[in-house]
């Protein structure tokens, strides 16, 4: 149904040349899936903002890192040590002075949230490289929470999202933010959002910027499995020790042969793909951390490693493969169609 938005009247981008052109195609999408914009006096937001760390909220940080920065200076970057340095002189009249004050500004804040829906910002008015932020720790960490550093401060509720790419190949976005426990109302008209920019996904293959082909898929990995390490089965704790899921059991294509290796005691499966007189073969798809990954596949003994499965549907995955050499000795037991179904036939 239809929407308002707000937007700042006047929206600050440090200078960055791109942004205003996105964050106005933004505005257009918003517009084409039934938002009306509303323009909105953003300097009480931006006051409380400011709030955060020039206000005597960092001796709230203090009281809990004051202790290493006395006994042990040179243990904290210098950037924590000033930001943090004034902490100890805060008085309790000053603490109370910005609380009252804080409260007068989400009075004011939550009166203009009364007028829209939601407020849609840029994620931040331009990006940072790492030497500037070298260079001004302080002031490009400020600049990079110009549209987010009063979010907790006033309770509100926001959710960033994917809305353009810019020309050097980094992805912009933007925020919408609105009043607590508009959590899913926000997610809603962000997925909204995403469709109508239709956005290709990070990990996906539809993605051909050069600076984000073949990115994590949210920093987890897809393993498929077919033998001890199923649910249930004997190997199994690697994977969940990991923090490894479950995501879906199914079969591999019909390109397969199932083995059980010689050797013990623990029994393997060797799957090896054929060119023909193949099977599909019963296996379950998990997912692991990418950063667990490396641990998990130097655990794998010969002659089973990592390589790619296909699966049913046509996916190839990552999954437990077998040398050849591994099969002297070993048993065909494709005909069972899977691992699971073999151990049951021989108890």
């Amino acid at each position: 149904k239809a929407f308002r938005f707000g937007v700042p009247k006047n929206p600050e981008f440090l200078g960055c040349q791109e942004s205003p052109a996105l964050f106005a195609a933004t505005i257009e999408n918003l517009k084409a899936i039934g938002g009306e914009p509303v323009e909105v006096d953003f300097a009480p937001f931006l006051e409380a903002a400011r709030l955060l760390y020039e206000g005597p909220w960092v001796a709230e940080r203090y009281s809990v890192a004051g202790a290493l920065i006395e006994q042990q200076p040179d243990a904290v970057l210098p950037v924590i040590k000033a930001v943090l340095g004034k902490a100890p002189g805060t008085t309790a009249v000053q603490l109370f002075e910005a609380q009252y004050r804080l409260q007068q500004l989400k009075a004011i804040c939550d009166r203009i949230m009364t007028e829209v829906d939601c407020v849609l910002t840029p994620a931040y008015p331009r990006p940072v490289t790492l030497a500037e932020l070298h260079a001004e720790p302080v002031k490009r960490n400020s600049d990079l929470g110009y549209y987010t550093n009063f979010m907790n401060m006033l309770d509100y509720a926001a959710v960033a999202v994917p809305a353009g790419v810019m020309d050097n190949g980094l992805p912009w976005g933007v925020t919408m933010f609105g009043r607590v426990f508009t959590d899913q109302y926000l997610l809603s008209l962000a997925d909204a959002l995403q469709r109508r920019t239709d956005l290709a996904l990070v990990g996906s293959n539809a993605i051909t910027t050069p600076a984000l082909q073949n990115p994590a898929r949210n920093d987890r990995t897809r393993v498929v499995v077919c033998g001890a390490h199923l649910d249930g089965l004997p190997l199994n704790w690697q994977l969940r020790q990991r923090g490894g899921r479950l995501l879906e059991a199914t079969t591999s294509s019909a390109a397969y042969k199932l083995y059980a290796l010689a050797g013990g005691p623990l029994l393997r499966p060797g799957m090896v793909r054929v060119a023909e007189g193949g099977a599909a073969i019963a296996v379950e798809v998990w997912d692991i951390p990418s950063s667990e990954l490396g641990s998990f596949l130097t655990g794998i003994p010969a002659p089973l490693g990592l390589g790619k499965v296909e699966l049913e549907d046509g996916r190839w995955e990552t999954g437990f493969i077998c040398d050849a050499y591994g099969l002297d000795g070993a048993e065909d037991i494709t005909h069972f169609g899977g691992w699971k179904a073999w151990l049951a036939s021989r108890d």
